[in-house]
């Protein structure tokens, strides 16, 4: 293999596929990568989807479609690109090459997302499943415990929408001084509220946020 085909961890059967999916439009309208770009992202949907259901049992469907728009993302394409080292293969035209075009994000993860459809067409699902396999570990891993809290997916969701920021409202308190159960409301305008019961203010809240959002992204 190649030193190219070995950072992709593929031998590709057809190698003008493998041109064609680092080839930017700049460089060649006929032969650009933007049709396979159309069909990485879908394969990058699914392989990520897949990871994430498998290895985030305990993860509600709102945190794991958070999790997913992450991974998938723009700058999470261009990250893996960048981490394969692939941007001196790019093809581009004289004047995207001088104005940066190597660095620019949108043409990283648009490449980025045309390899995994070339690896896809040539060497099927394992091929394309081992380069994400690859490169989108250190993205996950960095991912940490933020996409894990309710409150905060919750926000993202809102402000993705260009919705007001999530309302939290204590409405009501029982149970003994020392040892008090608080009831919490989170509204976004527009939607019922979700409810949230606990022996602290702030576990309230974040259950409150899990129920609004695990509503939400269902609905």
């Amino acid at each position: 293999m190649t030193d190219l085909e070995e950072r992709l961890g593929h031998a590709f059967t057809d190698k003008k596929l493998l041109t064609r999916a680092l080839t930017h439009a700049s460089a060649s309208v006929k032969e650009s990568n933007e049709r396979l770009e159309f069909l990485g992202d879908r394969v990058l949907g699914l392989i990520i989807a897949d990871k994430l259901y498998a290895e985030n049992a305990s993860d509600p469907e709102g945190i794991l479609a958070l999790k997913l728009n992450a991974l998938v993302r723009q700058e999470a394409c261009a990250a893996a690109f960048e981490a394969a080292a692939l941007a001196e293969h790019l093809v581009l035209a004289r004047a995207e090459t001088a104005s940066g075009g190597r660095k620019k994000a949108v043409i990283l993860a648009g490449a980025c997302e045309a390899i995994i459809a070339a690896l896809y067409l040539d060497g099927g699902m394992p091929a394309a499943k081992q380069f994400v396999d690859r490169y989108w570990t250190a993205i996950m891993a960095a991912l940490g415990g933020e996409m894990r809290d309710a409150k905060t997916a919750l926000q993202e969701w809102a402000q993705a929408r260009r919705l007001p920021l999530p309302d939290y409202r204590e409405v009501d308190r029982d149970g003994p001084a020392h040892a008090p159960v608080f009831v919490v409301d989170v509204s976004i305008r527009g939607h019922e509220p979700g409810r949230g019961r606990a022996g602290s203010k702030r576990e309230a809240e974040r259950l409150a946020a899990a129920a609004l959002l695990e509503r939400l992204v269902g609905s």
